[in-house]
C-alpha cells in the first residue's frame, strides 16, 4: 500500500494523544466519584450506567480517528497501465542579447527582465515543448524544442551579451533559425515568442516574417525599453560603468523601443504585441493565447496508475460512528 498525501500521516500522533485524553478524563471522573463513597457501592446505586460500552463507545471514536487520518492521506492499493498522452504546442524563445540589451531602462538590464520573463513562461507551460534561441548580429540555436523544462531554464540562464561574437540585433536571423527549427511537416501548433528592444540593423525583416507567416507560424512580441531612448553603459573587467556607447561622431547612443516594428511583426503573423511590464502581466496574456491554440501529441508513454483505496476506509469510519451513535450507555436491565 501507498499514500498519495502521506503528511496526513503525520496527523496519527494525535492518537495516543488521545486515548492519554481519555484515560486522563476517565481516572479524573473516578476520583471524584470516589469522594462521594466506595465505587462499587455507586456503581450499583447508578446501576444504569455501563461502563464497559462507555469503554468501547470510547474505543470506537479512536478508532474512526485513525481509520479517517488513512483516509485522507488517500491509501492506494493495486495499479494499472494506462496510456499517458501530452498534448500541447511547440513554443520557441528568441532572446535578443545585443549590446543594446544592457541599457537599464529596467533594472538592473534589459537582458535580466527579458530572462526573468522567460523564466516566468516556461514555468507556465504544460505538455509544450519549448525551444530557446539567442540572437545578436546573427542567431544561435541555444536549446532545441524539449519537453525538459529544466533544461530549457539552464540554457536561459547562461545567456548574456558576451555570447554572440556579432555585434548589432538581426531579428531576421531569429525568425529564419526558429522556421528551420520548427517542424517542417506542419503549418500549425508552433508559436514564436520574441523578446527585444525591436532595433533590427539589417533591413530585411519582413521578408522573414511572410516566411514565418507561410510556415503558420504565430509571433508573439515583447518591447524591452522606453521610446524615449536609454543610453548604453560599457563595463570594465570588473563590472564597473566606465562611460557610455558613443557613435562615431563622439555622441552617447540611445537604443530606443522600436514598438512600431515589434506591432508589424505580431499583428501580421496572427499573434500580438506586448511591452514589458514590471509585474509581468505580458506573459500571463502569451500564454493565456497559447494555451488557446490548437494541440498536437507530443508524447504518449505507458505508466502504472494506481487505485485508489480511501472508499474503504471511508465506509468503515461511518460504520463505526454509526455504531458509536446507537450505542446506548445503559444496561438492558437494571441490577437488583
Amino acid at each position: 500500500m501507498r499514500f498519495e498525501n502521506p503528511v496526513f500521516l503525520y496527523l496519527l500522533i494525535l492518537v495516543p494523544v488521545l486515548i492519554f485524553f481519555f484515560i486522563y478524563s476517565w481516572k479524573k471522573k473516578q476520583r471524584r466519584l470516589e469522594t462521594f463513597g466506595k465505587l462499587d457501592l455507586i456503581r450499583k446505586l447508578s446501576g444504569s450506567v455501563n461502563v464497559e460500552k462507555q469503554k468501547i463507545k470510547t474505543a470506537l471514536l479512536v478508532l474512526a480517528f485513525f481509520l479517517l487520518v488513512l483516509a485522507v492521506s488517500g491509501p492506494q492499493l493495486g495499479s494499472k497501465m494506462v496510456e499517458v498522452k501530452r498534448r500541447g504546442v511547440d513554443v520557441i524563445i528568441a532572446v535578443d542579447c545585443s549590446l543594446s540589451m544592457q541599457a537599464q531602462d529596467f533594472k538592473p538590464t534589459r537582458l535580466i527582465k527579458a530572462k526573468r520573463e522567460l523564466t516566468s513562461l516556461i514555468s507556465r507551460l504544460n505538455g509544450d515543448r519549448v525551444g530557446i534561441i539567442a540572437f545578436a548580429g546573427t542567431a544561435f540555436l541555444q536549446c532545441p524544442l524539449t519537453l525538459d523544462y529544466g533544461a530549457a531554464r539552464m540554457f536561459l540562464d547562461i545567456i548574456d551579451v558576451n555570447l554572440i561574437p556579432y555585434p548589432g540585433t538581426n531579428i531576421s536571423s531569429a525568425i529564419e533559425l526558429a522556421i528551420k527549427s520548427f517542424s517542417q511537416k506542419e503549418r500549425k501548433y508552433k508559436a514564436l515568442v520574441l523578446l527585444t528592444d525591436g532595433e533590427d540593423h539589417k533591413g530585411n525583416l519582413m521578408p522573414a516574417v511572410d516566411e514565418a507567416l507561410k510556415e503558420g507560424i504565430r509571433i508573439y512580441t515583447v518591447g524591452i525599453g522606453s521610446p524615449e531612448g536609454e543610453p548604453i553603459p560599457v563595463y570594465d573587467e570588473n563590472g564597473n560603468i566606465t562611460g557610455y556607447k558613443n557613435d562615431k561622431k563622439g555622441a552617447v547612443v540611445l537604443s530606443k523601443l522600436d514598438e512600431k516594428t515589434l506591432m508589424e511583426i505580431a499583428l501580421k503573423t496572427g499573434g500580438k504585441y506586448y511591452k514589458a511590464t514590471p509585474g509581468e502581466f505580458e506573459i500571463e496574456g502569451i500564454y493565456d493565447d497559447i494555451s488557446k491554440m490548437d494541440k498536437k501529441a507530443l508524447q504518449s508513454r505507458i505508466a502504472s496508475q494506481y487505485e485508489d483505496r480511501y472508499q474503504i476506509f471511508i465506509f468503515l469510519v461511518l460504520a463505526l460512528l454509526t455504531a458509536e451513535y446507537f450505542m446506548t450507555e445503559t444496561r438492558k436491565e437494571i441490577e437488583r
